[in-house]
């Protein structure tokens, strides 16, 4: 009789000890799965401070709108500013067929028909003018445009030594402006002071 009652107590302490170690171990497995939730949620979570500084750490890019000599709208060029470099894409009609010079002038002003109110061209650095000259270029000395028979134009250039950042020695956006113009002839990249680029035919205003 003792023996069966001995047995019995152990077996109702052994499923005693079982319950109480299956509670504790799905208690635990909630608990960490609970925490594994919590940091997915955490990780999916946008704060709407980050998206305002995501937008405002966007680089800056601005469209100059190009003009001929009657004020006629004739094209656009898109400045970006990428990371080490300002792309410039320009696109343009009504122009005369052949090789163009282009350049950025030091003056954001252009006063039609001949653009002479745009100054020189941009040289923060007084180098030299010229993309093939020795001791240049300007900052502002760009490859020529090639126009195409039909007086279109679509070309892209990234140009190092320009930034729309302002502060910066050689950022467009310099006291006074800047203008960006479309000359009568080509670029020769060495003679002084502009190439030998002829009359000014297209301006546009940096701004």
């Amino acid at each position: 009789m003792r023996k069966l009652l001995w047995i019995t107590m152990i077996l109702t302490c052994a499923f005693i000890f079982a319950a109480c170690a299956d509670g504790k171990d799905d208690s635990a497995a909630t608990g960490t799965e609970g925490a594994k939730d919590g940091a997915v949620n955490k990780e999916n979570t946008t704060d709407p401070a980050e998206l305002d500084l995501v937008e405002d750490d966007k680089l800056p890019s601005l469209t100059v709108n190009l003009m001929d000599g009657n004020g006629k709208p004739v094209g656009t060029a898109e400045l970006t500013e990428e990371e080490d470099a300002l792309r410039i894409m320009v696109e343009a009609e009504n122009l005369p067929e052949g090789t163009h010079g282009f350049h950025f002038h030091e003056k954001g002003v252009c006063e039609a028909p001949d653009f002479e109110s745009a100054g020189g061209h941009f040289n923060p650095t007084g180098a030299s003018h010229g993309l093939d000259h020795e001791e240049g270029p300007h900052a502002g000395d760009l490859p020529n445009l090639e126009v195409g028979p039909d007086g279109t134009v679509k070309e892209e250039f990234f140009v190092e030594n320009l930034t729309l950042l302002a502060g910066e020695e050689n950022s467009l956006y310099h006291e006074g402006g800047t203008s960006l113009i479309i000359h009568a002839e080509a670029d020769d990249g060495k003679t002084q002071p502009s190439g030998n680029s002829g009359d000014r035919i297209a301006c546009g205003v940096v701004e």
